[in-house]
């Protein structure tokens, strides 16, 4: 696809849809994959960021002209219909896309979502499973950085998936087939934990979290994260 990393492993979790829509869609990348491999009918970006849009809008010009592309500037799914079929949420934290989700005048769960959090992936995870959400794919990839990646939608007939907590922390995904760039970022965070535990000064009720915490996460690197 050639869009860097990143944007080409959210693009190759997208489906074909009658409409699309990218929320905060920056420089609109995704939407142009969309429509340019006849994926979606119709695409809608949306941004908050007026400069943002305006690259968006740049980008998917012709599209625009031809009715197949709307842009809209607005917060979360301000001038997103409910029916739309797919959504892209990337590059805002997991509190900020459960508020998209869970506002009252504009919020909804899409019929399929895919979700990049940058940070906050397990209140995310925990919003979509108690909020009429599933889960298909969770699993962390790495592009200079790591990040979380959620695939899903609404679920069916009121099934409703049992996460654990430790599936509801690190994803249920990463903790059943530990991907590379998991093992990585959890090598990563237990590094910094026993760093900090090397600290002299440290007070006793911060020490015993540290501790508490970098024992949880060589028991997720030993296959015991559940």
């Amino acid at each position: 696809m050639g869009y860097g990393k990143r944007i080409d492993t959210l693009c190759s979790l997208l489906t074909a849809a009658k409409t699309f829509a990218d929320v905060g869609c920056d420089h609109g990348y995704c939407s142009e994959y969309m429509l340019k491999n006849g994926l979606c009918e119709h695409a809608i970006l949306s941004d908050i960021s007026k400069g943002s849009l305006a690259k968006a809008e740049r980008l998917l010009a012709p599209y625009i002209r031809a009715g197949v592309a709307t842009s809209v500037l607005g917060d979360g799914f301000k001038g997103v219909p409910k029916d739309t079929d797919e959504v892209l949420i990337a590059g805002m934290g997991g509190s900020e896309i459960v508020s998209i989700f869970s506002d009252k005048t504009y919020g909804f769960m899409p019929e399929r979502f895919v979700l990049q959090p940058m940070h906050d992936a397990e209140k995310l995870r925990r919003y979509l499973l108690e909020n009429g959400g599933y889960i298909e794919r969770d699993f962390t990839f790495e592009d200079g950085k790591f990040y979380d990646v959620i695939v899903g939608g609404k679920a069916k007939d009121g099934a409703r998936q049992t996460y654990t907590d430790g599936e509801f922390e690190f994803g249920k995904e990463n903790l059943a087939t530990m991907p590379t760039a998991f093992v990585k970022r959890t090598k990563k965070l237990l590094a910094n934990a026993e760093k900090y535990l090397e600290q002299p000064n440290l007070q006793a009720e911060s020490r015993k979290a540290l501790e508490e915490r970098a024992k949880r996460l060589q028991g997720v690197l030993n296959g015991e994260g559940k």
